[in-house]
């Protein structure tokens, strides 16, 4: 079969929508799959329902595994995404050819080109996602590096080469959009770059317009990845008569909250089509709202349901007894304790539950129990005790979910052959318990007692929850 591209797609009568040629006015730091399945699926819907025409040109964001890049350059920068899920109380598997992106560059192998990109009077729009360590100030990283090895400081020296070209023009700074899984991810960007400034002393003019003409935005993204489809790529291929070695596959569930000026939703054409963008003062509020209910929801009842014989995420849906302990617990006890309208927390409530449903992932629940005393803290505590002061008595699911942790991590007997894990029992099975090893060595500590004393001993454990929780429980 021939390799994707406009001409193939040409020749075989395809009627779907395609963007061939329009501006770069998107420069992406990141070539990975959740990008290319979420920032570059909403451009590509953007281009097609609100005419922002444009392209968005990749960036390697860091050396090697060049395959992915060498691909979409083959394929013209085309690939299929299938976004599929349930949805709406139905199976849903929907196919859409992205036109969005225009290539892929390496500033490893080709820095010049990287640079080049800033004298494009179009550019307008940065977005990023460079895993939860890309945004980190490394003092090792130089203003002649070609290039620097950490994204901040790729940023600012491509920041730098637009100002030079363009620092006397209004409106050619960039919205910078930062999609990492980090607290206040777009302040935190703009602390690194502006450290660079004054560690390179690029002067007190660039300072003012990166401050003055930049706008750093914090952002929430929301949709689960799934990623090359490896056992089905031949199969989709076959279907598709040409061949995609990048295509894509998520959730059909998407929410992105970018935090910054209203003057976005115009720049983007949000106004004029309805997608699961909103342009806001604060995302925190949504934060939280992702935080408690989403996932505070997976680690409320996974534990739990793992030791009732449960496996799969999936089938805990299809069981009214651990999809009823769920539901109870977000709308009776987390619900209440979140600042944002009623019917917006019930309706991501919903859609959770759907998203919990979806035939195309099998989310096992072991892997959910990585760093479970953690995710307990993170996602579960703030609710406990939000409840707590709001009705003034310990939530009773969270009550229940927090004696299920405890019960699955006392199961450890002993360090599996690694050392980094316990293993437990489930009935005639054996499990691992991941956590940190300091965790780990407590719990085998602590096995002679009871579940009952093991409860409130761990509940009283101020090197995990920062303080005695036993009066919320």
């Amino acid at each position: 079969m021939e390799t994707m591209s406009y001409a193939v797609l040409e020749r075989q009568g395809y009627k779907g929508y395609l963007l061939k040629d329009a501006p770069e006015r998107v420069l992406q730091f990141g070539e990975g799959n959740f990008l290319r399945a979420f920032v570059d699926y909403f451009i590509d819907r953007l281009n097609e329902e609100a005419g922002f025409n444009g392209k968005v040109c990749l960036v390697q964001p860091i050396p090697g595994g060049d395959f992915i890049r060498e691909s979409i350059n083959k394929q013209e920068g085309l690939y299929t995404l299938y976004l599929r899920g349930f949805e709406n109380g139905r199976k849903v598997n929907d196919k859409r050819i992205i036109s969005a992106v225009s290539g892929c560059i390496n500033p490893y192998v080709d820095f010049d080109a990287f640079i080049a990109k800033a004298a494009n009077p179009d550019l307008r729009f940065i977005a990023s996602n460079t895993t939860e360590a890309g945004i980190a100030y490394d003092p090792e990283c130089k203003f002649d590096d070609k290039p620097p090895s950490s994204f901040p400081a790729k940023l600012t020296r491509f920041m730098y080469e637009r100002f030079k070209l363009f620092g006397g023009e209004k409106g050619k700074g960039f919205v910078i959009l930062s999609c990492e899984l980090i607290d206040h991810n777009g302040k935190e960007l703009r602390r690194c770059v502006e450290k660079y400034i004054a560690d390179w002393k690029l002067g007190d003019e660039f300072a003012a317009w990166v401050r003055d003409e930049n706008v750093f935005c914090s952002t929430l993204v929301d949709r689960i990845v799934t990623g090359y489809p490896r056992a089905e790529a031949e199969k989709i291929n076959a279907e598709n008569n040409y061949t995609d070695n990048v295509i894509d596959t998520a959730e059909c569930f998407g929410f992105w909250v970018i935090e910054g000026p209203q003057s976005i939703v115009k720049e983007l054409g949000l106004d004029k089509v309805k997608l699961p963008i909103i342009v806001v003062d604060d995302h925190t509020p949504y934060k939280q709202r992702k935080v408690r209910i989403l996932n505070g929801a997976h680690t409320s009842f996974v534990l739990g349901a793992y030791l009732k014989g449960f496996n799969i995420v999936r089938d805990c849906m299809n069981d009214d007894g651990v999809r009823g302990f769920m539901e109870e617990t977000i709308y009776n006890e987390i619900i209440p304790t979140l600042s944002l309208p009623e019917q917006e927390l019930k309706d991501f409530a919903h859609s959770v539950t759907e998203r919990f449903k979806n035939p195309f992932i099998d989310h096992r629940l072991l892997d959910i129990s990585l760093n479970s005393v953690s995710k307990w803290k993170a996602r579960c505590l703030p609710s406990v005790k939000g409840y707590f002061a709001k009705f003034g008595k310990p939530p009773k699911n969270l009550s229940e979910s927090f004696r299920a942790l405890v019960d699955f991590y006392s199961r450890g007997e002993k360090w599996n052959a690694e050392g980094n894990a316990l293993e437990a029992r489930r009935g005639d099975e054996t499990y691992l318990v991941r956590d940190d090893k300091k965790v780990l060595e407590w719990f085998l500590a602590n096995r002679g007692c009871s579940l009952d004393e093991l409860v409130k001993k761990c509940a009283a454990n101020e090197a995990f929850w920062g303080e005695d929780i036993n009066k919320y429980l």
